[in-house]
């Protein structure tokens, strides 16, 4: 690599981690990753493919339209480079589709059609955990230079660490927002105990004892129920009714 292409490498790693910081989107963020792996390796396209879920590989960003072809079609036969690449945790370089076309029959066969010949897939991984796969693709045959390789896959690790990291922040949120949630219905809940307690003429205790057998009973939430006694909707007064059964039968 030249130097030119090595200062420009250093700003698109920049770039990547300036996205981590503010209005994070995954796939703007990969995309933006294949246009720049294009620039920086002097390939012809780069393609990227993602994990769900299942861990079923979908296809995420590519720099042209022939890199999405090809992308879908690897994945619809289950076959091809960046397949292995996933499946095995390493890079898989193919410097020639044509030196050995039965190691991938079908991909090398519509490759050489849209106009590929060489393909080298690197990893997105960390720590044994692979998310994805960043593929290179070339109109000429021909190896990869090592110092290419080596930024290539350090790409792929800087793309690894966005998505796990806008994952993780994610789970926060959720559990933070259920953390809430679950706060602001504790505060309801005390609420219609006190209301019950109240207008039953029983202690909050024995409030919230008929609050929960009620909401079971009901196939509710205990939330829901505190929301509909404070509102003064249907329920109100059953749960009273209960109430007032429980101080008959524990008068003390």
């Amino acid at each position: 690599m030249t130097e030119v292409l090595y200062r420009r490498t250093a700003q698109v790693f920049v770039e990547l981690a300036d996205t981590l910081v503010a209005g994070f989107d995954v796939i703007d963020f990969l995309q933006a990753l294949a246009e720049h792996a294009v620039e920086i390796f002097e390939v012809d396209a780069a393609g990227i493919l993602l994990a769900d879920q299942r861990g079923a590989l979908m296809r995420v960003a590519a720099s042209s339209q022939e890199v999405r072809l090809l992308e879908l079609f690897q994945l619809q036969e289950e076959e091809g480079p960046c397949l292995d690449c996933f499946r095995g945790g390493a890079p898989v370089m193919c410097a020639d589709l044509s030196a050995d076309p039965s190691m991938w029959p079908r991909f090398s066969a519509t490759a050489h059609e849209i106009g590929f010949s060489a393909v080298h897939a690197f990893p997105l991984r960390l720590r044994g955990q692979v998310l994805g796969t960043m593929g290179l693709f070339n109109t000429l045959a021909g190896e990869l230079p090592q110092d290419t390789t080596s930024v290539a896959q350090a790409l792929a690790d800087v793309a690894t660490i966005g998505i796990l990291n806008e994952r993780t922040l994610r789970e926060q949120q959720a559990v933070t927002e259920q953390l809430q949630y679950a706060l602001n219905s504790r505060v309801v809940i005390e609420q219609a105990k006190g209301m019950l307690a109240e207008r039953s003429k029983i202690n909050v205790g024995d409030a919230f004892t008929v609050l929960r057998k009620y909401a079971r009973d009901h196939n509710r939430t205990l939330s829901s129920v505190a929301h509909e006694l404070i509102n003064n909707r249907t329920g109100m007064a059953d749960l009273i009714a209960a109430a007032v059964k429980l101080k008959a039968t524990d008068p003390s």
